[in-house]
């Protein structure tokens, strides 16, 4: 019976997060970039805080915290999610699903650069080479068809965000004494007002209204955003960060056939088989330093939310 409980978390994270790039270029077409993602963090605060406050937690205290939080805010939420909105204006959905699942290589770049405590291993070297050339293969930038673009180097950057983000998190937010909910909250909330500071940049652009791309939003900012991340903890909480680690893997695959049957996206076969080989270094990326061919329970990188075990959208 918990065992059908953690497959259905799973299944439901995956399927939350995965589907947060359909929901995007669902929403991109009645909304701009920065309006989407004000709505979205603004959405995905009100839930956290809400869970908060029904489970008797507080919002952090201290300036201090406060003011780690915002850097996180900024390079976890308002940063990111503004880089994927814009470059889903020129590429696929599913294109950027796949991009997205390139974070815990950038997490493995950034954390030596921080100080943080992890081990650059001959297979970990490995699993980085391998990501690095299946990003490339994706790309491939020595075809005419190639994806190479600003928009999918948003894309790209948004990811490398995602992994100093983490690391960031990791080295200043752990162990702070407060839950990691009530972290979140205080995040997002922060991101909201790094987007209102936004709304000159395309912010104030007329919205042409339909209830397709409302809903879209609707969801994107409660479902993907909000209870996602509350759904994140209580799967780190109940099964640790394996468990939460396999959203990961799925994540690019529910975005791609989402892109697919319903936006009619192209399935190349190039774009596939750089998938597979991204996630395969990633994998590689994953395993314990000292027992290769066996998935740490451990992550190197401490974190309140999961840093390198997930892909966060």
């Amino acid at each position: 019976m918990g065992e059908t409980k953690t497959l259905l978390r799973i299944g439901a994270l995956a399927l939350m997060w995965g589907s947060s790039f359909f929901w995007i270029k669902l929403g991109l077409g009645a909304f701009s970039p920065v309006q989407l993602v004000l709505a979205r963090v603004a959405l995905g605060a009100a839930v956290l805080i809400g869970l908060c406050y029904l489970g008797r937690d507080r919002l952090p205290s201290g300036r201090r915290i406060w003011g780690h939080l915002a850097v996180a805010a900024f390079f976890h939420n308002a940063l990111p999610f503004l880089l994927f909105a814009w470059g889903e204006l020129t590429v696929d959905s599913g294109i950027t699903g796949v991009l997205n699942s390139t974070t815990p290589l950038w997490v493995l770049l950034a954390a030596p650069m921080m100080g943080a405590r992890t081990k650059m291993t001959a297979v970990r070297v490995t699993g980085l080479v391998v990501g690095l050339a299946g990003i490339l293969l994706i790309f491939a930038p020595w075809e005419a068809s190639g994806l190479l673009s600003w928009g999918a180097l948003a894309c790209l950057a948004a990811a490398a965000s995602y992994g100093f983000a983490f690391v960031y998190e990791g080295k200043y937010l752990t162990g702070t004494g407060d839950s990691p909910l009530s972290l979140a909250g205080g995040q997002m909330l922060l991101a909201t007002g790094f987007l209102l500071l936004a709304m000159p940049m395309g912010g104030f652009e007329p919205v042409n209204l339909s209830t397709g791309a409302v809903v879209a939003v609707v969801i994107l900012g409660i479902g993907s955003t909000g209870i996602a991340f509350a759904l994140n903890y209580q799967l780190l909480a109940s099964e640790g960060a394996v468990a939460a680690s396999i959203v990961g893997y799925l994540l690019p695959v529910v975005s791609v056939l989402l892109g697919a049957v319903f936006l009619a996206e192209p399935l190349n076969l190039r774009v596939i088989a750089g998938m597979v080989v991204v996630l395969g270094g990633v994998a590689l990326t994953r395993l314990r330093p000292r027992e290769q061919g066996t998935f740490a329970t451990t992550p190197q990188v401490e974190r309140p939310f999961a840093a390198a075990d997930k892909v966060a959208p």
